[in-house]
């Protein structure tokens, strides 16, 4: 009986996770190839274009570059926190014996047996932790860019310290930014899960339109701009 109830889960939120995996491959492949087709790509050769302006001009645009860095950093702060938060109260409900545990059987479609509710609470207990990692790891690149950024440029610097080299950490930040906020919208579906398995699968389906939305902003005029003057690719290859 326990098997049977299993079914739901086993099928449907293996295949919400399979439709967002998917998404996020696409998507990936499109930054690798078409990088001007999507927001990720169009704003990572903004950054280098930034990174070069302030570099090469530095007396007058240390100030904004600092405040620029800083109000990045508050943001990946703040998710960084909030995901260390969500963890540690999934850490004290997965310890408790609360009846919080124990979701109402007439609501929930699916297994809802011990060992289910044991692995929901777990999963998104570990998506959430490589949230927090990854929004750690951003803090520390754009600290580091925060301070190479400001850099004597030339001779002065020994030819090491370079606009591409600052860039490079910075998109490594930003990166590991974007992972983060990914994974924590991944915890969306499934903390949905506790309450069963069909609730994944349509929250994983619905985000996919959405996140599509915030992701691919041009017109296919404007990809096609982007593919005839040859920059597409050349693009692709700055972001690998």
């Amino acid at each position: 009986m326990e098997w049977k109830k299993c079914y739901l889960d086993v099928i449907l939120v293996p295949l919400g996770l399979l439709v967002s995996i998917a998404y996020h491959l696409w998507l990936w492949h499109m930054v690798r190839t078409q990088p001007f087709s999507t927001i990720i790509g169009t704003n990572a050769r903004g950054r280098r274009f930034w990174v070069a302006s302030i570099m090469k001009d530095n007396e007058k645009k240390n100030i904004l570059a600092v405040q620029t860095l800083r109000n990045t950093i508050m943001g990946a702060t703040l998710m960084a926190t909030t995901s260390i938060l969500l963890c540690c109260g999934l850490a004290a409900v997965i310890s408790s014996t609360y009846s919080i545990k124990k979701p109402l059987n007439d609501v929930v479609y699916g297994a809802h047996g011990e060992f289910m509710v044991a692995l929901k609470y777990v999963t998104l207990l570990v998506i959430l932790l490589f949230s927090f990692l990854c929004h750690s790891l951003s803090i520390r690149f754009i600290n580091q860019v925060n301070f190479l950024i400001n850099c004597p440029p030339g001779n002065e610097s020994g030819g090491i310290v370079t606009a591409g080299y600052v860039s490079e950490l910075l998109e490594r930040g930003f990166l590991l930014n974007t992972v983060g906020n990914r994974l924590f919208y991944a915890a969306l579906p499934l903390l949905l899960w506790i309450f069963g398995p069909v609730l994944v699968f349509l929250c994983s389906v619905t985000m996919v339109p959405v996140l599509y939305n915030l992701d691919f902003v041009f017109s296919g005029e404007k990809r096609k701009f982007g593919d005839e003057n040859g920059n597409s690719h050349a693009s692709g290859a700055d972001l690998a």
